[in-house]
Order: C-alpha cells, then structure tokens, then sequence
C-alpha cells in the first residue's frame, strides 16, 4: 500500500499531464479526475495532491524559468511530458512548500520517474532537481526556518 503523500504526488502528476495534453481551467480537469477514478481518495490524499497541482499550475513560469536555468543543453519543450510534470511537481515542493524536506521530494520525484517514464527518466531528473536543491532559496524562507515563531 502506497503512502497517502506518494499516491497524492502520482494523482498531482497525472492532474498536471491531462493539464498539459488539453488546458482546461484547473477545476475542470479536477473534477473530471476524481470522477473517473476507480479508487475512493482520502479528503487527505485529494486535498494535498489539489495542493501540489494547483500550486504548480500557478507557479509555472516561475517554476519553468527555474528548470530552464538547471537543464543544461534541455529545453523544457523537448523534454518528455512526464519528465517535465515530475520536476515541474518537484520543484514546486522545494521551492514553495516548507514541511516537506528536500531528500522526501528528491527521493519521491525519482519514484515518480522510474514508475511513470523510461528507464533513464530517474537519473537525469534527479540530477536536475538536485542541482535545484542546492542552489535555489526557497520561496517562503521564513516558513522554511522552523526556529521562527
């Protein structure tokens, strides 16, 4: 049995894929999901893979410029959609969200990878979000220093 952060980062993931193959308005493409899913989520499971999407869609220029900095010789455009969702996902994590820590985001982009995507998927986007990691501040540094009241 998957954990319920893993299976809401695969429902966030494939939310972001039928995203991108047809651009409706988020909400749509949410519904439609949960619609046709044979498993009954949890409200945990749905909310924080809602969280992830929606948070991604609406940081993605942002999020985009970021991974464009990072993929040597790679344009976004080029890469494959899965690949690319997986960062894009990711690199949301790390860069907005403060309580999950960066090895749990790593670690899981690289499951997402290897599950969803071909063979070499897994080491060319952690190499990638890696070099994210330790090199981007993130978004909110106050809600990332935990000694902060």
């Amino acid at each position: 049995m998957l954990r319920k952060r893993t299976q809401a980062r695969e429902c966030a993931l494939q939310v972001l894929y039928q995203y991108e193959m047809n651009p409706e308005p988020m909400q749509e493409i949410l519904k439609k999901f949960w619609s046709q899913q044979d498993e009954v989520f949890s409200d945990e499971i749905r909310g924080f893979s809602e969280k992830l999407a929606l948070g991604t869609i609406e940081n993605q220029a942002e999020i985009d410029k970021v991974l464009e900095r990072y993929a040597d010789n790679w344009e976004l455009s080029r890469m494959a959609m899965i690949d690319r969702n997986v960062m894009r996902l990711a690199t949301y994590e790390l860069l907005y969200l403060a309580d999950v820590p960066p090895k749990v985001t790593l670690n899981e982009a690289v499951n997402l990878a290897k599950k969803f995507s071909q063979e070499e998927s897994s080491k060319f986007v952690n190499g990638i979000l890696d070099k994210i990691n330790h090199t981007e501040k993130p978004k909110n540094p106050k809600d990332h220093d935990s000694s902060v009241a």
